[in-house]
């Protein structure tokens, strides 16, 4: 036994070798070079200790991109999960149509997030715009939907909630296919209510679909980057910037490498700290069948 569990850890080995390649060994360089005051491309770097994580709080725009963060995660999340929550309980009984309806909610996650960004422009753009198009026609003048950052904030977050609305609902709906029909039938016969077979049974029933639901999208949108850069590019003057895309800014047209290593850092540390105590806490609230 001995030599077969030996053996069988040879297994291991190309899962360990590609982590440490490709996110160990990436990771603790940009934990060094965000020590470093480089451009992105010389062969010198220039050790300064601490100074980048310091810049960070020193940042006016930081305050703006950090706030845009937890809108895009927090809220893009809530969203998705009563959405698609919503959609599974629809889809999950029996109509005429039924797959169509499931293809054409889950159909927008098909489509990359850069590419959804540059869809989505057109409808908002200025000039030209379909939405202004439409406005045109009952009369109205255009709507300059993106030049103000809190409106431009809250487009995207809808984009990004619509296009991945569809992935919530295939999760929710695999946890409702799990739920034992018994006990929502024996609920019924005992004269509960829809409302209350939902808050008692099925929803305490949920909540492995809940955890990585939650957890899957949440990272999603703490990290939202494409439909930003196509969308908005981050303007006007960072205000629609999420952290990752502010990253991608100070460190391509900034070349503040050693900063941009040092938000990345961040938005690394924060999003982990933050899944990990959502779902210990969403863990401790898990009902057994």
């Amino acid at each position: 036994m001995a030599k077969r569990k030996r053996i069988m850890y040879l297994f291991y080995l190309p899962a360990l070798c590609i982590i440490l390649i490709f996110i160990a060994r990436p990771l603790a360089e940009t934990l060094y070079i965000s020590f470093c005051q480089w451009n992105g491309y010389s062969s010198t770097k220039k050790f300064i200790g601490i100074k980048n994580y310091l810049d960070i709080f020193r940042d006016s725009h930081f305050k703006t991109v950090f706030i845009n963060t937890l809108i895009y995660g927090v809220m893009s999340t809530l969203l998705q999960n009563i959405i698609g929550m919503a959609s599974a309980f629809f889809v999950n009984s029996r109509f005429k149509g039924n797959g169509i309806v499931r293809v054409v909610i889950y159909l927008p996650i098909m489509i990359s997030g850069l590419v959804m960004g540059y869809i989505m422009y057109f409808f908002f753009t200025y000039d030209r715009g379909v939405l202004n198009e439409i406005l045109a026609w009952f009369g109205r003048e255009p709507v300059n939907w993106l030049e103000d950052g809190t409106r431009g904030v809250w487009i995207i977050t809808l984009i990004n909630t619509w296009q991945y609305a569809g992935n919530c609902m295939i999760i929710y709906l695999a946890g409702l296919q799990n739920i034992p029909k018994t006990y929502l039938e024996a609920a019924e016969i005992d004269g509960a209510k829809r409302w209350q077979r939902f808050k008692y049974i099925s929803l305490p029933m949920l909540i492995p679909a809940i955890t990585t639901s939650v957890i899957i999208n949440l990272i999603g949108g703490l990290k939202l980057f494409d439909g930003i850069v196509s969308l908005t590019n981050g303007g006007p003057n960072y205000q629609t910037h999420s952290l990752v895309s502010y990253l991608n800014s100070q460190y391509f047209l900034k070349e503040k490498a050693g900063y941009a290593s040092a938000i990345g850092i961040f938005t690394f540390t924060f999003i982990m700290v933050i899944v990990i105590i959502l779902n210990g806490f969403l863990q401790k609230r898990r009902v057994e069948t």
